[in-house]
């Protein structure tokens, strides 16, 4: 029977004894953990001498001894010697060690997990018989992919510390948001979601959560940006966990710093998963790169609330990209300003409308002429604005349109 426990080894020293592939693959983790490595072997991978170089570990350049044990929390016995290996393990039995054989699992103490993270919470598999290590990462895979695909109710049991997690849900399409973003939405106690970018996503959500919508239209704010601040810090103080879920990047014109800020005061744990902001994917599944070699090789994002903001202008005229967002009502003074600025009149421009989801429409023109041709064609919010030679139509959009998925 073998009980299973999680080891804390941040900090504490993981004696490794051999250098080869099973030792580099096996301390990758122990890496991720935080731990006092010390790798003792007269050879080492390419992989471990670098991680030497540069202080990830230590390395001593010589065969084991038993007193390579004696400051040891851990040990993993990764030798090309079977012999060897069952030796160290008899080492560390004496000195009542937890030892992973490599050789012979039955004969150490302990036995690696192959193990997936999930936010806060961590899985493993092992495999109580002969070891099987392809067996139990089989495993392990399956049920990591369950639980990232959001068909695992993850929200707390027990009663625990409120806390925010803020959220970036992609630009529209459902699979553009992050692993960790969806995980996060799985512990969810409490949504507090924005209008755009999340519809389907809540779908996922299990029963009994709490959505409360507090998105914006261009010209409806139902609720203050000081009233969502509260609502975040009232649910996370009643010990319930808060995803606050944020089309795009909560932190790329998306007032998520303020949201931060506000759960900071309030002595509310925070934490931040960026999204794949709508300024740089909605252009790129639309074809458009924001920089192209020989084209444009720097990028500006400004919102549409700032309008003709001067910065933008300049760029305009310098052969910047500027992307826009929320940018609709303001376009017609954004063109003007450009032109008035000396932007070439034949500056290519593309407006995408509702980027990567079924919606999804283009509308291109020339500076000079994008507000008439937006107007007689009914451009509407949201919408992603490309100025720039990066959004001649010619450039890559016919090109992935002809490319068979």
């Amino acid at each position: 029977m073998t009980a299973l426990f999680g080891l804390d080894l941040r900090g504490r020293r993981v004696l490794v004894a051999g250098g080869g592939t099973t030792a580099t693959r096996r301390i990758r983790r122990f890496l991720a953990e935080g731990a006092d490595i010390v790798v003792v072997a007269p050879a080492v991978t390419d992989d471990l001498r670098q991680h030497a170089l540069h202080g990830d570990l230590v390395w001593r350049e010589r065969g084991v001894e038993p007193a390579d044990l004696d400051d040891a929390w851990f040990v993993l016995a990764a030798t090309d010697d079977r012999d060897l290996n069952d030796t160290i393990a008899a080492w560390a039995d004496e000195r009542r060690v937890f030892c992973i054989d490599c050789s012979d699992a039955r004969q150490g103490t302990a036995r690696q997990a192959a193990v997936s993270r999930h936010g806060d919470l961590v899985v493993g598999v092992v495999s109580t018989d002969s070891p099987d290590p392809r067996r139990i990462r089989a495993v392990r895979d399956a049920v990591a992919a369950h639980i990232d695909a959001g068909e695992v109710d993850l929200r707390r049991r027990r009663k625990g510390t409120g806390r925010v997690i803020l959220v970036g849900a992609g630009p529209g399409d459902p699979g553009l948001i992050t692993v960790r973003g969806r995980q996060a939405l799985s512990e969810a106690d409490v949504v507090v979601t924005d209008r755009l970018g999340t519809a389907e996503l809540l779908v996922t959500v299990g029963y009994g959560v709490d959505v409360i919508n507090v998105g914006k239209s261009p010209d409806t704010h139902p609720v203050p940006q000081a009233e969502i601040n509260r609502i975040l810090v009232a649910h996370a103080l009643e010990g319930r966990t808060v995803v606050r879920l944020k089309g795009g990047d909560p932190f790329v014109l998306g007032r998520g710093g303020e949201e931060v800020h506000a759960c900071l005061e309030a002595d509310i744990p925070v934490e931040v998963v960026p999204g794949v902001t709508s300024a740089l994917s909605v252009p790129a599944r639309a074809g458009i790169p924001v920089t192209q070699r020989g084209l444009s090789t720097a990028v500006l994002v400004t919102s549409g609330h700032a309008g003709a903001d001067p910065t933008a202008v300049a760029a305009m005229t310098h052969g910047t990209t500027v992307v826009v967002l929320m940018g609709v009502a303001a376009l017609p003074d954004i063109a003007r300003a450009g032109l008035d600025g000396g932007a070439s009149p034949d500056t290519p421009v593309a407006i995408i409308e509702s980027g990567t989801t079924a919606d999804e429409r283009v509308t291109r023109a020339t500076l000079a002429d994008i507000t008439v041709i937006a107007a007689e064609t009914g451009v509407k919010p949201p919408a992603v604005i490309v100025i720039g030679d990066v959004a001649r139509p010619d450039l890559l959009a016919s090109a992935l349109a002809a490319t068979p998925i």
